[in-house]
């Protein structure tokens, strides 16, 4: 069958150089468009020398060619586009795809959210085209698998709601948590997750060596996890953490149940919301998910510990923020679109 085209807006981005790289292998899609305002006119196998580049030296993941592909300001017409900008400056360019007639995977923050207000409360920015929040598709395969099968527009969810929603879902599913009680996330990421451009809090002097909070009670991608999981946002506590490393996400989720419950029955809630989801692992307690078995994958990994008295529930929830957390996700989010296994181009 013949290749469907793709086209990657800010290839540049960590998350534009992990798509780059997944779809390089792809059987049944082929990125023939990429933009980048920093290396316009550039081939990409000057910019990624690991895809190939000129004479004699070619890349391990130059099969189709793409180190030759010229980086442009403007993406060229493609089947699909994946829109790797800020949030805030995303909106338009997928509005001009969108009129182009090209499925858009948006991996910023501007579709996510359903309801303006709360967008524009957690971004402090008034969005450019709120008619299509209501057309947009939150980008979670594994709650929202039929209506991903037939969108135009894709939201792929933020690296630390994937992490805490997917955690939490079955349980709030199944009506056992004391949302009374409060739930807590501590949740930690690797550096890569503040993006690519440097800040003085993300340089290496001051992320080695060191642990962080930062964005208490203020981090965005709360607004997601509240509209996600209908919870109100007196019912979480969100604290997310700066580790010492690249890449990765390690959330440590504390909820209270509403009754005693035992291991057998919270592992079978876990079990059951996700039969049939290949992308999320439910790890056998009391083994919990570590960083390190997610790192470059695209399985979110979940795990968790219970109280003797049976109310008390720590949960683990580990992903790879580029891959699980955005661009492995988008890969997962453009299989469906097209209708091929989730698993494609990913394994």
């Amino acid at each position: 069958m013949a290749t469907i085209s793709v086209s990657i807006v800010n290839v540049t981005s960590y998350t534009g150089l992990e798509l780059l790289r997944l779809l390089s292998q792809h059987p049944y899609f082929s990125v023939t468009s990429v933009t980048a305002r920093s290396a316009l006119g550039r081939r990409l196998g000057e910019v990624f020398p690991q895809f190939g580049v000129a004479g004699n030296i070619s890349g391990d993941l130059n099969a189709k060619g793409i180190s030759d592909l010229v980086i442009t300001d403007e993406p060229q017409q493609t089947d699909l586009a994946f829109v790797c900008l800020p949030h805030a400056a995303a909106a338009e360019s997928v509005l001009i795809l969108l009129e182009r007639g090209t499925k858009v995977v948006d991996l910023s923050a501007d579709f996510r959210l359903r309801d303006v207000a709360l967008y524009e409360e957690w971004y402090q920015h008034t969005h450019p085209v709120p008619a299509l929040l209501a057309t947009a598709v939150y980008g979670l395969c594994e709650r929202y698998r039929e209506r991903i099968q037939g969108a135009t527009l894709v939201a792929n969810p933020g690296c630390y709601a994937t992490s805490v929603i997917l955690a939490l879902a079955p349980l709030l599913a199944a009506n056992v948590v004391d949302r009374e009680k409060g739930i807590i996330s501590d949740s930690k990421s690797g550096v890569s997750g503040a993006g690519k451009e440097a800040t003085a809090r993300t340089h290496f002097v001051s992320v080695a060596d060191n642990l962080s909070a930062y964005s208490v009670f203020a981090h965005r991608h709360v607004g997601e996890m509240l509209e996600q999981l209908k919870l109100d946002a007196r019912d979480l506590i969100f604290t997310p953490h700066l580790l010492p490393i690249p890449r990765g996400i390690l959330s440590t989720i504390y909820v209270h149940l509403k009754r005693e419950t035992t291991a057998a029955e919270v592992a079978s809630c876990f079990h059951d919301f996700y039969a049939g989801k290949p992308w999320v692992r439910v790890f056998a307690t009391p083994k919990l998910p570590q960083i390190q078995f997610s790192l470059h994958t695209n399985y979110c990994d979940l795990g968790f510990c219970l109280a003797e008295d049976g109310r008390r529930l720590v949960l683990v929830s580990c992903v790879d923020n580029l891959l699980k957390g955005a661009a492995g996700q988008a890969v997962q989010n453009m299989n469906l679109m097209y209708g091929f296994k989730e698993q494609e181009g990913l394994q």
